[in-house]
């Protein structure tokens, strides 16, 4: 079974009238891993998918997306898929990748029907592309990484880079993800935007009972939303996106749009929140 959400982009000003219901409407995405169903939704920030796919021992194909406006997902697009369940696959028509937990693959423009199999929970991220690039699966071994943050400011953190530049080639997607060490929780502190691209987090491995409160809007003008396991924000180009967890968790961040530069960011001081 195949569900897709459509978001359309707004601006900040807009976003700013938005009491806690309207913002959620517009920047948060749950319910994305049902079991034996695929759900997506289609952004229009940079056009990029979020979703996810849940087979639950029985295959799931993702071909045909109206939204896309082509024959298969992929026939214009590229796909990166993290595992963060069990063990499972994910197919294409010419190659079968084993997944496991905190594992991902990437998919070329091109490469047909995608199909998820086994125990795994399956996190979808999709763009635009404009050539095909050699799919392949990089595990946590295979990824770029490096520690950053301090104990003392509870943000002391590995974020590991799997699409990005250091490991592979991509068109438009870049993606990775963050574990924090023991007793942090603030992730993307000191804040920042990137007018040239969108982002997503998803936010999981978190206890059901905890929660994160995910930061965004204009660095003057911010606001959050209170994010439970295995959902995402949606954070628009004009955004910053950071947030503070009541427990331990990880996140998933994944950006389209200009370039695939990771640190082309403009980083905001402190004293400029608000």
């Amino acid at each position: 079974m195949l569900t897709v959400e459509t978001l359309h982009a707004i601006d900040p000003l807009s976003a700013k009238s938005l009491d806690t219901a309207g913002l959620r409407s517009h920047f948060h995405a749950g319910g994305l891993f049902q079991e034996n169903e695929i759900r997506l939704v289609y952004t229009h920030y940079d056009r990029m998918i979020v979703g996810g796919a849940v087979p639950a021992g029985k295959p799931l194909v993702l071909d045909l997306v109206k939204e896309c406006g082509t024959s298969s997902i992929l026939d214009r697009r590229e796909m990166a898929v993290l595992n963060i369940g069990d063990a499972g696959s994910v197919s294409t028509a010419t190659a079968d990748y084993a997944v496991a937990k905190g594992d991902m693959v990437y998919l070329g423009m091109g490469s047909g029907p995608v199909t998820f199999g086994g125990g795994g929970r399956f996190y979808i991220l999709s763009a635009p592309a404009h050539k095909t690039l050699p799919s392949r699966l990089i595990t946590i071994k295979d990824a770029a990484s490096f520690r950053i943050g301090d104990p003392a400011t509870a943000n002391d953190r590995t974020i590991y880079q799997f699409v990005h530049p250091e490991v592979m080639q991509s068109c438009q997607l870049v993606a990775g993800y963050t574990k924090f060490h023991s007793g942090s929780v603030w992730n993307t502190m000191p804040a920042h935007v990137h007018d040239r691209r969108m982002e997503a987090y998803l936010y999981f491995d978190m206890d059901p009972a905890h929660r994160v409160f995910h930061f965004m809007g204009r660095p003057d003008e911010t606001r959050h939303m209170v994010m439970a396991n295995e959902e995402a924000a949606i954070s628009p180009p004009w955004s910053i996106h950071c947030g503070a967890g009541t427990g331990s968790y990880t996140f998933c961040w994944a950006m389209a749009g200009d370039n695939i530069d990771y640190r082309d960011m403009d980083m905001v001081a402190m004293e400029d929140l608000r």
